[in-house]
């Protein structure tokens, strides 16, 4: 059985990771700073160039197992070719955002809004949706429904890794993850800022800046997900400490615009 404890934890994943950005939208629109334009186009950036863009170049490059490449066994190898897609894609999509689709809107304020749209819609699709299949499957074991149905269509080995993956879950963990996409949130709204800060400065090499940035936020949690650190705190630490200092680097880069 699925603890009740368990699946509180799911439920406040799903809480933070949908009701964290509606709460910042009303922040921010009560402040004045809140633009809803760059604020949708950072979600069609995010789901154009992380979503659809890198899966395509994932097909081509990473095996089915999604834990290495196809043409080299080097752990080390996949992190990098992850972490720099990572990167590369985002970065540049932001600068495309900004460049070719938001000419007049350039000011601090459409820079926020842009990095909520496009942390946002990452919360609600990874964080948000994950919790949702977490808690049904967690109802599904604990009904007796998860044996009769989707073991059915499964390999049994992966069937039973979906159903023991649950059955150890703590409710920190789901706390841990919800948490995880208010500091991603804070990060992609200080690197679409950075973006922007470049285009407005007319310095290309602050998008390299994100790029870098954003590569070395995710290599500790690439290296978690390859089992090379095998402790989650870690991972979580090092983004609750990008998203502090996101937090106040776009505190004080509001006189820059």
């Amino acid at each position: 059985m699925v603890s009740s404890l368990s699946i509180t934890g799911m439920v406040i994943q799903l809480s933070i990771s949908i009701l964290f950005p509606i709460g910042l939208i009303i922040f921010l629109r009560k402040k004045g700073l809140f633009s809803w334009k760059p604020f949708g186009i950072g979600v069609l950036v995010f789901i154009l160039f992380a979503q659809v863009f890198e899966k395509i170049l994932h097909v081509v490059m990473i095996e089915p197992s999604g834990l290495s490449l196809k043409w080299s066994d080097s752990t080390y190898l996949f992190v990098l070719y992850a972490v720099l897609a990572a990167g590369i894609f985002e970065e540049f999509g932001r600068y495309f955002g900004f460049k070719w689709l938001l000419k007049k809107h350039r000011e601090y304020k459409d820079g926020l809004s842009f990095g909520l749209g496009h942390g946002g819609i990452e919360a609600v699709l990874i964080g948000g949706l994950a919790a949702v299949n977490a808690i049904v499957i967690a109802f599904m074991i604990n009904s007796g429904a998860f044996d009769q149905t989707i073991a059915l269509n499964l390999p049994a080995e992966q069937a039973n890794l979906i159903k023991e993956q649950l059955l150890g879950a703590t409710f920190g963990e789901f706390l841990l993850a919800g948490f995880e996409r208010v500091a991603a949130i804070t990060v992609h709204i200080a690197l679409s800022l950075l973006v922007l800060l470049g285009i407005h400065n007319k310095r290309f090499v602050y998008v390299l800046y994100a790029v870098l940035l954003h590569a070395l936020l995710d290599v500790v949690p690439a290296l978690y997900q390859v089992g090379v650190i095998t402790n989650i705190w870690v991972a979580e630490v090092v983004i609750y400490l990008f998203g502090i200092g996101a937090f106040f680097f776009i505190r004080n880069l509001k006189e820059q615009f």
